[in-house]
């Protein structure tokens, strides 16, 4: 048996933020919600492929020291697609891990950009090739591995 990547859930404080920064930031498509006071979601997607689902049922932001989610990545068409969310997310004042696109290791041709959401967890764009030339942060490590 084959298993894929269905769909994320990502628990988080706020969601009216959350939904404000992945829907109007990054893109996603808003496909269902609930309102109940206890019961707070976002359904968000590509079309109507659900990709990401946002509940409001974290008490406090994402915490790296703890076991869980690692890294949420997103892979995009191109680099001019990554650099244009840079752009974007830099507008609505993102905190970025590093500076501009980078690879994912030395001499790589993939790479993308490493930031973080309102909550704190850790995302990154990125794509398969592209990168070729861009600084990589760590000489031995996976990029994406230690940010």
């Amino acid at each position: 048996m084959t298993l894929r990547t269905g769909h994320l859930g990502l628990n988080v404080t706020d969601l009216d933020r959350s939904l404000a920064f992945y829907r109007d930031v990054l893109g996603f498509a808003l496909l269902a919600e609930g309102k109940e006071e206890d019961r707070r979601y976002a359904f968000l997607g590509d079309g109507d492929t659900l990709v990401l689902t946002l509940w409001q049922q974290a008490a406090a932001p994402y915490d790296e020291s703890r076991a869980g989610l690692h890294h949420l990545a997103f892979q995009a068409d191109s680099v001019e697609r990554v650099r244009a969310y840079e752009t974007a997310l830099r507008e609505y004042g993102v905190e970025f891990a590093y500076d501009g696109v980078v690879a994912h290791a030395e001499g790589a041709g993939s790479g993308g950009i490493f930031f973080f959401d309102p909550d704190g967890t850790r995302l990154e764009i990125s794509v398969p090739s592209g990168a070729e030339g861009a600084p990589a942060p760590h000489e031995s490590a996976p990029t994406c591995g230690f940010f």
